[in-house]
C-alpha cells in the first residue's frame, strides 16, 4: 500500500564513489552478466538485459551489512508518515548517481526460503518459463527473501514485489528482532529503507502448457531494516518501507516505473499456480 510519494529526483554519488551500483560484471562489455555490487564486490546476480529471460536475483556473497553506522535513526524507528528528505539524502550517499522515484509503502512481509511453498522461482516463474534447459533445475536465489505483495496489472501482466536482505535473517541479533517485534505488537510501524528496481520479463515463445504472461517484478534490496523485517514476518504485522527506485537501472522503462504508485495501491490479487 502506498503511504506517500515524492517527485522523481536525481540522487546518489558518482558511480566510482558509490557503495552500491548496478551494472555488468565486465564494464567493457555492456551485455555481460548484470550484478548488484557492494563496495566493488558482485553481491547479487540480477536479471539479464534480455527482456525474455527469467527474472533473477541470486546471492553471490554470504552477507554484507551496510547500515550499522546509520542506525538507529529515530525517525525510522518510530516510523515515517511522509517521505523525509533528510533520510533520503542520508541513504542517497550510498547510491550510484541517477534518476530515482522515492516511494513510502506499507507492507506485511512473509519470509520465503528457496523451494518452499511460496517460492516464486519454483512456482510462478516455473509455470511461465519451465525448467532451465541448461541446468535442468528451477532458478535458485540462494537466499531467504520476503514476499510482500502481488497484483494484476492487466489480464496478461502481473506484478510481484520482493524484499531482499543483504544478510541472511539467521545472522540477525535476536534481541534487536525482539525489540522490533515488541514495537510492532504495540501498534508502531517502523520504517526500513531500500534500493529498488523494476524489471519486466516475458518469454519470447510460450510452451503450450505454460502460464504465459508478462512478469513485472519490483525488488527492494534492504539498506536498513533487516531486524525490522524479520520481526514483522514473525508477528504478521505491517511496517513501512522507503523505496528509492532507481529508474536508470530498472529493466522496465520510465513509464512503467511511473505507474508503480498506482499499481502498489491496488488490492492484492495473487496469481499462484498449483504444484
Amino acid at each position: 500500500m502506498i503511504v506517500s510519494t515524492a517527485p522523481q529526483r536525481r540522487l546518489g554519488v558518482p558511480h566510482d564513489e558509490a557503495t552500491l551500483r548496478i551494472g555488468p560484471i565486465d564494464p567493457e562489455v555492456r551485455t555481460s552478466t548484470r550484478h548488484l555490487f557492494i563496495d566493488g564486490d558482485p553481491s547479487f546476480e540480477l536479471s539479464f538485459w534480455c527482456g525474455t529471460c527469467p527474472f533473477l536475483f541470486e546471492r553471490k556473497m554470504v552477507g554484507y551489512n551496510i547500515s550499522d553506522e546509520r542506525e538507529p535513526l529515530d525517525r525510522l524507528e518510530h516510523g515515517l508518515d511522509l517521505i523525509d528528505d533528510e533520510v533520503v539524502d542520508t541513504f542517497s550517499r550510498l547510491l550510484p548517481e541517477g534518476e530515482y522515484l522515492p516511494l513510502l509503502i506499507e507492507v506485511t512481509p512473509a519470509l520465503v526460503a528457496p523451494y518452499d511453498d511460496r517460492d516464486y522461482f519454483t512456482h510462478e516463474q516455473l509455470a511461465t518459463w519451465g525448467i532451465d534447459p541448461t541446468w535442468g533445475l528451477p532458478q535458485n536465489p540462494l537466499t531467504h527473501y520476503y514476499r510482500t505483495f502481488d497484483t494484476e496489472v492487466a489480464p496478461d501482466e502481473h506484478l510481484f514485489e520482493f524484499v531482499v536482505p543483504m544478510v541472511q535473517p539467521n545472522w540477525n541479533d535476536e534481541k534487536r528482532v525482539q525489540h522490533y517485534a515488541d514495537l510492532l505488537a504495540a501498534g508502531m510501524t517502523p520504517t526500513a529503507v531500500a534500493l529498488s528496481i523494476l524489471d519486466r520479463r516475458a518469454p519470447a515463445v510460450a510452451a503450450p502448457e505454460a502460464d504465459w504472461y508478462e512478469h513485472w517484478v519490483v525488488t527492494h534490496f534492504l539498506l536498513d531494516g533487516h531486524h525490522k523485517f524479520e520481526a514483522a514476518a514473525r508477528v504478521g504485522a505491517p511496517l513501512r518501507l522507503l523505496a528509492l527506485v532507481n529508474i536508470d537501472e530498472s529493466l522496465a522503462g520510465p513509464e512503467a516505473v511511473a505507474a508503480l504508485p498506482d499499481l502498489l495501491h491496488r488490492a492484492p490479487s495473487p496469481r499462484r499456480p498449483e504444484g
